[in-house]
Formats: structure tokens, C-alpha cells, sequence
């Protein structure tokens, strides 16, 4: 989405709800002539961008461009090696509880 489309869209959402540029003082505080260089397509912060979209009862969502994009999947591992992986070791268990030792 490029600064124009986002400017003909907050124009169109005042414009919805009944505004003119000079209600958005009363709204967020900010004066026609700035609110007129965002329609405008006049470059702003983000932060500015978020006050306007709350004065317009708006939100801002973020969203990959492809609309397809899939979550890896995860191969489950076979049985067998789960198992063959769980299975404790005997010459780990000598080591840490010292039956070495009595050897």
C-alpha cells in the first residue's frame, strides 16, 4: 500500500463518518491545516499515522503481501527412533551413580 492510497483512504473514512478535515482538532487535537497534508499524501510518522486511524475509529493491521504463505511442517520422527533415543544408557548410569567404581 503506497502514502497516496493510504491518504485517499483516511479521506474516504472521514468523509463516511460525516467530517470535515477541522473535526479532527476536536478528535485528536490536530489542526486542519496538518490534517489537510495528510490527505494530501504529505509523508508522516507512525505515530501520527496511528492518531489519525484512532480519530477515524480505525486500526492498523499488518499483513504478509502473500496471502498463501504456509507454516513449515514439522515431520513427526519415526517410532522407532523415538524410542531407540529415550532408552538410557548403561555406561552413562555406571558414570553418574558409580557403579564404576564397584567394578
Amino acid at each position: 500500500m503506497t502514502i497516496e492510497q493510504i491518504s485517499k483512504l483516511l479521506s474516504s473514512r472521514r468523509k463516511q463518518l460525516q467530517m470535515e478535515q477541522k473535526d479532527m482538532y476536536m478528535r485528536i487535537g490536530m489542526k486542519q491545516q496538518q490534517y489537510q497534508r495528510i490527505e494530501a499524501g504529505s509523508d508522516m510518522k507512525l505515530s501520527t499515522l496511528l492518531r489519525v486511524l484512532d480519530g477515524l475509529n480505525m486500526e492498523l493491521t499488518i499483513a504478509p503481501k502473500e496471502s498463501n504463505i504456509q507454516q513449515p511442517k514439522l515431520e513427526a520422527a519415526s517410532s522407532d527412533a523415538s524410542v531407540e533415543s529415550l532408552e538410557d544408557d548403561s555406561d552413562d548410569l555406571g558414570f553418574w551413580f558409580g557403579s564404576e567404581d564397584q567394578k
